[in-house]
């Protein structure tokens, strides 16, 4: 454990992956825009870096995970950011999600540098992102690949090097593809059973046993029936940002997701609502609406 580990984003999954590295004892430089955060985990045994280039400057695997494509590509590509200030043999890791053209673009910035770069996005939310539990997916060279394999162990039990630069990217967003179009399956299926009269427990309970589960529907299903759409863990227009990338991949490789164009085209007027801000489960509230109906447990009509 020789190598000294930078973090540069602490939001909703980095926080919880910083303490993790913290924990399993690597020597561990942060920098957020938040300094409250910074001040928080720097408490608990982290050094506090003042920017992004004190960060490179002091590490040798530096991690960023941050909200958007225009932030990561200004941390990351921007003249103060961490490929401008990269070293030779050093190991930058993105997390974030983002499309393949801004990996691509890190991975050429990178090895003008003597550096090599990573594209890693993460799935499982923050309750995984705590446990140390996420799904990992990586691309980009073997060699890179093997020098933060350690570091990623340490923050998630699904860990593959995927292929070339951009196919961590590519396996995100498929997933993300996925995640969408089931959040609003979840939703129209729960609406539907509660609306014919059914109990909606009793039918998400068989129904999650059956073929029809999924992981969306188990977690997105109980904030239904409980009304709970505050958006601590996750935003309808993180999801929104997730599809536009998608929209873009799909043209890019001219290939039809008429599954993704509806869960794209759905979130965005969900988020055009003022809805943004909510739960991914707050997708059932546009149709809610539509159906004159709301989903309810039994037990509190």
């Amino acid at each position: 454990m020789t190598d000294k580990i930078g973090f540069i984003g602490l939001g909703r999954m980095g926080l919880p992956m910083s303490y993790n590295l913290l924990r399993a004892g690597y020597d561990l430089t942060v920098h957020n825009r938040s300094q409250d955060k910074v001040r928080q985990i720097a408490d608990a045994g982290a050094t506090a870096a003042a920017s992004t280039a004190a960060v490179v400057a002091d590490c040798d695997v530096v991690l960023a995970c941050l909200p958007d494509v225009a932030t990561c590509e200004a941390v990351l590509l921007g003249d103060a950011g961490a490929l401008a200030n990269a070293r030779p043999g050093q190991v930058i890791v993105d997390h974030s999600t983002v499309g393949a053209a801004t990996s691509k673009a890190c991975a050429v910035a990178a090895e003008a540098r003597g550096a090599m770069f990573l594209d890693a996005p993460i799935s499982g939310g923050t309750e995984r992102a705590t446990d140390g539990t996420l799904t990992i997916m990586v691309g980009g060279p073997p060699d890179a690949y093997a020098r933060a394999a350690p570091v990623f162990d340490v923050m998630g039990a699904v860990v593959r090097h995927v292929g070339p630069t951009g196919s961590g990217t590519a396996a995100k967003l498929v997933n993300q593809l996925l995640v969408g179009i089931h959040m609003v399956a979840a939703a129209e299926a729960m609406l539907l059973g509660a609306k014919s009269g059914a109990d909606p427990a009793l039918v998400f309970e068989l129904v999650n046993s059956g073929w029809g589960q999924s992981f969306v529907l188990g977690r997105n299903a109980p904030a239904m029936l409980d009304r709970d759409f505050e958006g601590i863990r996750t935003q309808l227009r993180v999801f929104l940002k997730d599809l536009g990338l998608i929209q873009e991949m799909a043209r890019d490789l001219d290939t039809p997701i008429p599954g993704g164009d509806l869960a794209y085209r759905l979130l965005g007027e969900a988020v055009a609502q003022g809805l943004g801000d909510l739960d991914s489960a707050a997708i059932v509230l546009p149709m809610e609406e539509q159906a004159g109906f709301r989903i309810r447990r039994k037990d509190a009509e």
